[in-house]
């Protein structure tokens, strides 16, 4: 197990809590709470060691996209792809928008 911990500035600013995904289930699990501050603080727990690179690289890609909110985001990856972490990062922030 590896925890990674990264920092990004905040693009904008929600309201509320939000979960996304069972780690249970094989894949990962993305809680957002937002926060009245400047910064998006992340914490990853990941069964993929030497992962760290891969993560700041899909946190830069949502952070050039100016979708980065204020608060706070704990991930429990258990191995998933890319491509499904960045749909559960995407459907917590959604889910908070509309709370």
């Amino acid at each position: 197990m590896e925890k990674i911990t990264l920092s990004f500035p905040a693009s904008r600013t929600l309201h509320g809590r939000a979960l996304a995904g069972v780690v249970g289930s094989g894949d990962m699990e993305v809680l957002f709470t937002a926060a009245p501050q400047e910064t998006l603080e992340i914490a990853i727990t990941t069964s993929v060691d030497n992962s760290g690179e891969r993560w700041k690289a899909l946190f830069n890609r949502l952070a050039l996209l100016g979708n980065l909110p204020a608060g706070a985001l704990v991930i429990h990856d258990f191995g998933a792809t890319p491509g499904v972490a960045r749909i559960r990062i995407e459907q917590v922030f959604e889910e908070v928008n509309h709370a």
